[in-house]
């Protein structure tokens, strides 16, 4: 993971797993929904999947 998608994660989680695929970008949607720090989380989490 980059510096930039990283940058990307903590500013808006759901932009930086949309090329993860449809079901993570909607799970990160919904748990930035809930709140900011899950969906951060979540976000660094799926990016940082291989």
């Amino acid at each position: 993971m980059g510096c930039l998608r990283a940058l990307l994660c903590i500013i808006f989680p759901p932009l930086a797993v949309l090329d993860k695929g449809c079901g993570s970008a909607l799970l990160v949607l919904a748990l930035t929904v809930c709140g900011w720090v899950p969906g951060v989380i979540g976000a660094i989490l799926i990016c940082n999947k291989e």
